[in-house]
């Protein structure tokens, strides 16, 4: 064996070994510490030999059923402590909703936000940004009349795609995704994109395959041991991507940039834009280049992806359960007739809005939540969770949770529905998560559901292609997770 070799291969075994004797120092002291139980782990690896990497939440849902609600797993050198159960949940989410409000720093994440944005943010810039993006999405019409009418007139521009179709099979993915992201532009950038533009089509590739890769056992294995950057992955993939993506919304807003006007704000960018020019001699001003960058790129992402998501599944529920399907049908009929569906029917369908709970409740598209992290020492069910301690609320187990829905595992609008038919509310619906991080963008969401929802099913009836029998369920891999690839039959309705 030459000199370079044995160097190297005693360097591995040092390190092999200073690693498991931490790992072991650091699994003795938290289990003084009064920390929750769980596997023990492994020297070097912790538990991950037992992780199923493509779907993880699985795994963690077995394993609430061996070590409780609250328990610990380690991956590699890295601790976490997972919540299962909607009370557990709720009671750390919204009951000590400060103190479980934190973001643990994940290697991919911390490389391509920098702690900035919203999703990933830390600290006083996660608090100033995500005051500001509520604020500018409100006064740019979420959850009022102005955007419903932007909703209504880009599902008229989808309902003319799959007209075009003639009944014939095709696949809504890129389509779905490019209708619900040009809600999204509109409130950005202050306009919106022809769904055969060769750049709106780019940036939606790129954003859905970062989507894809970022739940991928090669980003998960990254995130484990950021030693693993420098060789080849799909970790490179979103790290090349998001360089893409951060060029394409640099270049967007300098066109903004030389076209402001203080008194004439039409965009989110705008906004933002003035804002920062606002407050150029704060040195500490959280309105810079990078965040802007970020949080565009944030809410493009999120306001896109869960959304079209959901819908997808929904068609696919409809194919599945045409019974259900025709049952939405009458309601609408009885309801709005042939005339344009609008928010305000929601209320007068019990039946619909029973339905669309049911398909985000069972599509179950965030399953692991976005990690938390303890921002102060806490004693929780009876355990110490010191400060920065790496959380995941698993919203699967909330959705799926016995002792709130009778028939968790199967799809049913009875869930969501009183014996007397009136639909009901449930408290374990969190499908948006819950406490100081839940989605921004919720009011948003649930309004272009609704609106998608009843207007593709007042215009169409949904089946599977000729000769499809067996419509699979099983959820694709990645950080959400959408249905397996379909196709679609959209049958004009008369």
């Amino acid at each position: 064996m030459s000199l370079p070799v044995l160097v190297a291969v005693s360097l591995v075994v040092a390190l092999t070994l200073i690693c498991y004797m931490y790992g072991v120092n650091v699994w003795k002291k938290t289990i003084q510490q009064n920390f929750p139980p769980g596997p023990k782990p492994l020297p070097v690896i912790g538990n991950l030999h037992i992780m199923n990497l493509k779907r993880p939440y699985w795994t963690l849902l077995e394993l609430s059923k061996i070590y409780g609600p609250v328990f610990c797993l380690q991956l590699g050198m890295k601790k976490m402590v997972v919540l299962t159960g909607y009370e557990t949940v709720k009671e750390a989410l919204v009951n000590h909703a400060d103190e479980f409000a934190g973001r643990p720093k994940i290697p991919i994440f911390e490389e391509i936000n920098k702690g900035y944005g919203v999703i990933f943010a830390h600290g006083e810039n996660w608090k100033v940004m995500r005051r500001f993006t509520i604020t500018t999405l409100r006064d740019f019409g979420m959850g009022k009349r102005n955007i419903e009418d932007k909703i209504i007139e880009e599902c008229g521009f989808l309902i003319h795609h799959f007209e075009s179709f003639n009944g014939n099979p095709l696949d809504t993915a890129v389509i779905m995704n490019a209708s619900i992201a040009n809600i999204i532009v509109s409130i950005l950038l202050g306009n919106r994109y022809d769904y055969q533009d060769p750049k709106f089509l780019r940036l939606l590739s790129l954003i859905n395959e970062n989507i894809r890769l970022l739940g991928s056992p090669m980003v998960a294995l990254y995130n484990i041991y950021p030693i693993l950057g420098l060789v080849p992955g799909s970790h490179k993939t979103v790290k090349k991507n998001i360089n893409e993506l951060h060029n394409f919304i640099k270049s967007t807003f300098l066109k903004h940039l030389k076209q402001l006007d203080a008194n004439d704000q039409r965009s989110f960018i705008d906004v933002f834009l003035v804002r920062q020019e606002e407050e150029k001699s704060n040195a500490n001003s959280c309105f810079h280049e990078e965040n802007l960058i970020c949080v565009v790129r944030n809410l493009f992402a999120a306001g896109m992806e869960t959304t079209s998501t959901t819908l997808r599944w929904g068609l696919l529920l409809m194919m599945k359960y045409p019974e259900i399907q025709e049952k939405v049908q009458k309601e609408i009929e009885r309801v709005m007739g042939s005339s344009q569906p609008r928010i305000e029917h929601r209320r007068h369908m019990p039946y619909t809005d029973a339905v669309i709970h049911e398909m985000q409740r069972f599509a179950n598209i965030v399953p692991m939540n976005l990690p938390h992290a303890t921002t102060t020492d806490i004693h929780f069910k009876g355990y110490f969770l010191p400060k920065g301690t790496y959380i995941i609320p698993l919203l699967a187990s909330v959705l799926r949770d016995q002792t709130q829905f009778e028939k968790p595992e199967q799809f049913d609008p009875r869930h969501f529905l009183d014996s007397a038919g009136n639909f009901a509310k449930k408290d374990a619906f969190m499908p948006f998560s819950a406490g100081r991080r839940i989605c921004a963008g919720e009011t948003l969401a649930k309004m272009e559901l609704f609106l998608y929802f009843t207007s593709l099913l007042q215009k169409f009836t949904f089946c599977p292609p000729p000769g499809v029998t067996n419509l699979d369920l099983t959820p694709a891999v990645g950080l959400t997770t959408p249905p397996m690839p379909h196709l679609v039959c959209a049958l004009p309705r008369s």
